[in-house]
């Protein structure tokens, strides 16, 4: 006889859906975390209070590609759905914009929430847990720790992708996926700052900590929030949103002013208050310390009622077309989540069982499906989970 019918590896958002999941159905399920603590991400997300879903979640949402791949799952398991079960244990919780929903107090209240799920559905969770090696058998899997040997019918991988290291995110689950043969398209991080060098670098230097409401586009992929300027580049929601979609080489635009003709805006002041210098004019609309960038940059300045319309142009330009070319991204150290994982071709969008190895199940970030900024990795996480765990 096995020890457990169900081991799950990682005990984050999707592995913990699972083992609630397969725990109702009776199950015998055991969940191995190697961190000390589970449920990292959660902790951290939406600045400690977890924004733990987005109503308007669809596949329009993530990346990947096999693009149809996430359908399924989020059909059967959606944002309501796990709203609901917030509201059955009275957590509070708000939408601050976009769909985005957290919780008004502390995001341990869902990690509380998850583990009381756990309890009833009679999972074990163990943490500081290792897995040195696994071996498929004729009736499941044997995994081999630093403390004991154990057996199960069904093997889960939940253990992310490469993202935040220092909470303990490793590249095991893609280890484990080439040992059955499967196909890892190559993890990027995503989610995450641009940086840049040299000259580019200490201009942007002067503007660490400004921010401003802009559209950033890559191709036929925009997004209209916030960017913020870095000590070691920009950083934001619309540039974390960006970088998602963004490879080396790539150049993004950036519109700091999507709600406003400045070319317009300039010429009215021009009429209005002539004598005004223009990088004084702009400070209407920007923080001092951009206004005086976007001058310097195309070597513009002095009275608006010196400056010529090609002059003012070539401000209004730099405003809503400023082009940027990344040298790279602050890495996995700061990444929300991993872009690219195990392809998703070779698992099940039913059952998320690999088709390379009978009894072996694939989930959550993981895999490659990534989700945009706010929420929508989580009920990606929750809705895999929830799939899984209905057939292991």
């Amino acid at each position: 006889m096995t020890d457990f019918d169900v081991i799950i590896i990682g005990a984050g958002a999707a592995g913990l859906m699972c083992a609630i999941e397969a725990g109702k159905r009776g199950r015998r399920v055991l969940v191995m975390e190697s961190a000390e603590t589970i449920a990292g991400k959660i902790r951290i997300s939406g600045g400690g209070r977890c924004n733990f879903t987005n109503k308007n979640t669809g596949a329009a949402n993530f990346l990947s590609e096999n693009p149809r791949f996430c359908l399924s799952a989020l059909k059967r398991y959606r944002p309501q759905n796990f709203i609901k079960l917030v509201e059955k244990y009275d957590i509070a919780y708000h939408e601050k914009k976009l769909g985005q929903l957290f919780c008004d107090g502390k995001s341990h209240q869902i990690i509380d929430m998850l583990l009381k799920e756990c309890e009833i559905a009679g999972v074990i969770v163990r943490t500081s847990q290792t897995v040195e090696d696994v071996e498929k058998q004729d009736d499941g899997y044997r995994l081999l720790t630093a403390y004991e040997t154990l057996t199960c019918q069904a093997l889960v991988i939940a253990s992310g992708g490469k993202s935040i290291p220092k909470m303990g995110a490793t590249g095991f689950g893609y280890d484990l996926a080439r040992q059955f043969d499967h196909t890892i398209i190559k993890p990027e991080p995503a989610l995450v700052p641009f940086t840049f060098q040299n000259l580019q670098l200490e201009k942007l230097k002067s503007l660490a900590g400004v921010s401003t409401d802009a559209v950033v586009s890559l191709g036929k992929k925009s997004f209209a929030e916030a960017i913020l300027f870095t000590h070691r580049g920009l950083s934001g929601p619309a540039i974390l949103q960006i970088s998602t979609y963004w490879k080396t080489g790539d150049e993004v635009c950036i519109n700091m002013s999507p709600n406003r003709d400045m070319m317009e805006f300039l010429k009215e002041q021009r009429v209005s208050q002539p004598k005004q210098e223009i990088h004084n004019v702009l400070t209407q609309r920007f923080a001092r310390r951009l206004a005086q960038f976007i001058c310097d940059e195309v070597g513009v300045d002095g009275r608006l009622a010196d400056l010529s319309n090609k002059k003012l142009e070539l401000v209004a330009d730099l405003i809503h077309n400023w082009r940027i070319k990344p040298n790279g991204t602050e890495g996995f150290r700061t990444a929300e989540v991993t872009r690219g994982g195990i392809d998703t071709r070779e698992i099940s969008s039913k059952t998320f069982e690999s088709n390379k190895a009978e009894g072996l199940y694939f989930i959550g970030e993981v895999l490659d499906v990534t989700g945009q900024l706010g929420g929508y990795n989580f009920q990606w996480a929750w809705a895999s989970g929830h799939a899984a765990g209905q057939y292991v």
